[in-house]
Formats: C-alpha cells, structure tokens, sequence
C-alpha cells in the first residue's frame, strides 16, 4: 500500500512549519513592501521627522526645512521629466508664483495702519509707498484672505501651465524645444517682477514678513513647526505621487515617453497627458514655493528665472529622474553641498557645484537612486534573505 499523502495545505505530525516559506512570512512581506516602493518613502519620512530634528540645532534645521521646500520641485519633475518625458526649464516660475501668493498675504497682514503708520500712504506695503503709490491696487486686495491666497497658491501656477502646456502639446511641440519656451517663460516672468517695482517689491522682493493671522512665524518655535508642516506636505506628496506612478496613469505616462505614436494610435490624446504632468509638476513647485516663504520669511525674483529653474532640473538629475525619494535626496544633497561649499570655499564654490553635478552624471547616469538600484539594494535584499521569486 502507498503512504497516505497529506492533503494540500496540511502538516505533518511532529513538525513546525517553515514562517520564511510560508506564503505570508516576513521576507514575503519584506519583499512586497520593497517592490511597493513605499519602504523609501517612510525611511525618507524617518530621516526628515525624527533623525534631522534631533541631530540638527534651530539654524540648520532651518535650512533643511528650505531643502525640502525644493524637494517638491524635484518631485514633481520626477512626474513631468522622468516618466511623461516633458522636460521644464522654467519651474522657477511655479515655484515664484506660489511663494509671491502666500507673500502678498503675509505682507498685507503686516501692514497694518498701526505699523505703516509712518509712511506717507499708511496701510500699503513699504514698498509701495516708497514707489509713490497712494492706494493699494485692486488686485492685491483679496490677498487679505488667508483661503483666498492658498486657492492662488494651487491655482494660478496650474493654470499658467495649462495655459502654456495647451498652446504647446496641441501643436506637438516639445522636447528641446518645449524646454526653450519654459526658459523664456521664466525670463518673462522674472523682468516682469523686477519691472513693474511699485507693485511686486522689484529686485528684492517682498520682505518683512513677520505673522501669519497674527502667529509669529520669526521665533525658533515657529519655524520648527512649519518644518514638520513642510516635512508632513512633502510626504503626502510622495504618497499621492506613488499612487499616479503605480497607477493606470503612470503606465500611459511610461509608454507616451517611450512610444509616443502607439499611445496615440490607441486612441489616447498623448497631448492632455503631457499637459497633466506639466501642470501637477507646477502644482507641487507652487506648493514647494509656498512653503518656501513661509519657512526663509521673504520671496525674491532670484527663485524665478533662468538660473535657479536649471538648479531644480538638476536636483531631480542628480538624484534620479526616475525617482521618487532620490529626487529629494538630490535636493537635500545638492543644497546641502551648496551650503558648505560656500561657507568653506567662498571663491570656488560654484566651480565645486559644477564638478560635483558633471561627476555624478557621468558616473551614475541615472542618478543616486541609479546607484542604490546597482548596488545597495541588493545586497539589502540578499541581507533579509529576500529572493527574486518573492519580489
């Protein structure tokens, strides 16, 4: 007689069963939530909410609040470059856009009749006054709502790249030449500001920028919060950028980047895909610039033009334009290199920054995240004992 088989799913008398084989042990679950993608994100959310407040004092942690206020440009290119192969040189404009928003409301809070009293014309910006102005324009005036600004911040950047990203993909123009328009978008925008003087602070901005409904946004408690805001609103981005990517969405982006005319013979309009991830880098910039304002206290022309829009492609290159969380390394990073550079090499600092970006695209075309692909992770995943066959 044969032995008695034990039926499919039972185990034998006298034996334990193996957890690492089972179908829902550890290295199963280590192994799909590694391919998830989502094991970045919460070792990136980590490093931003506990390591670098306790490791870093007031003045640093301020200035890594500013870094990951770039961080969402960086993203948000990782969705227009990296997957819909819409390439921006002008995301300064964006980032401008919502960091002028949130300031023109912080400015007209903080000039009250009480505190502009001194000037010839109370109750304006100083800026204004000094340009001679009597009355505050009529477009200024719904700034003094706090709703009314964040819906400026969200909409008028979207709606600029809509705008720009309609009149473009429509008559399919892109690639080389799509980026050259964003660039002189960008040097529109920036002459723009520092033209019309009287009305946008000119040159140096809009400055002095003190309470927001009537919180003290200068002292050390005030910018710690607004880190952990700013930290909490850069995840959420990660998770709802996740979501696209792993998405139908994220697929139709992939193939249109790579196979335009077969997206287009399939019956989609490859052209409002492209304008879709123009205009949700530009939201994400827009709320990177909001963001931006509140944490550093003041916004400038010098976040809106050429030269810092190529640095934002630069924070998405250096840390993989294919990547998530390596984008906001890249931004943490590239900032981080800026800083110290500076302080330690004042009249060679630019040329480090310019070595610094040559050598890791040679040496790791596809970014940071490129080299953690080749080489940590998987000795991460041999560490955990985590096989192809489960990934």
């Amino acid at each position: 007689m044969k032995p008695i088989q034990p039926a499919a799913g039972d185990v034998s008398l006298g034996s334990e069963p193996d957890a690492n084989a089972a179908p829902g042990g550890w290295r199963a679950l280590a192994a799909r939530f590694d391919a998830s993608g989502y094991a970045g994100i919460v070792i990136l959310a980590l490093l931003i909410v506990v390591v670098f407040p306790l490791a870093l004092d007031t003045f640093r942690l301020n200035l890594m609040g500013k870094y990951l206020t770039y961080a969402f440009v960086a993203v948000g290119l990782v969705i227009a470059w990296g997957y819909g192969g819409v390439l921006s040189l002008g995301q300064g404009v964006f980032f401008g856009l919502g960091g002028y928003a949130m300031a023109m409301f912080l400015k007209l809070e903080a000039s009250s009749a009480a505190a502009t009293s001194t000037q010839t014309t109370p109750g304006i910006p100083d800026f204004m006054d000094w340009n001679q102005l009597t009355a505050l324009p009529d477009w200024w005036r719904p700034f003094h709502s706090l709703p009314f600004a964040i819906l400026a911040v969200l909409a008028v950047p979207t709606a600029l790249a809509f705008v720009v990203g309609y009149a473009m993909f429509k008559r399919r123009v892109g690639g080389v030449y799509f980026a050259i328009i964003t660039q002189a978008v960008a040097l529109i925008l920036s002459v723009l500001i520092i033209g019309q003087q009287g009305y946008t602070g000119g040159v140096n901005g809009i400055t002095d920028l003190r309470t927001l409904l009537g919180w003290d946004i200068r002292t050390d408690h005030a910018k710690l919060v607004l880190y952990f805001v700013n930290a909490a609103l850069l995840i959420v981005a990660l998770l709802v950028c996740r979501w696209v990517q792993r998405g139908k969405l994220g697929t139709l982006l992939l193939a249109m980047r790579d196979k335009e005319d077969r997206v287009r013979f399939s019956g989609y309009d490859v052209s409002m895909f492209k304008v879709f991830s123009f205009c949700f880098a530009a939201l994400l910039a827009a709320i990177g610039g909001a963001m931006f304002t509140l944490q550093v206290g003041f916004m400038s022309p010098s976040f809106v033009g050429i030269v810092p829009s190529i640095e934002m492609v630069i924070y998405a290159a250096v840390g993989g334009r294919m990547s998530l969380v390596g984008a906001a390394y890249g931004a943490i990073l590239v900032n981080l290199g800026k800083s110290w550079f500076s302080e330690s090499f004042p009249n060679l600092w630019l040329y480090l920054m310019a070595a610094m970006f040559i050598g890791v695209v040679m040496a790791f075309p596809n970014g940071l995240a490129g080299l953690y692909e080749a080489h940590l992770r998987p000795r991460m995943r041999r560490m955990l004992g985590v096989t192809n066959k489960e990934a």
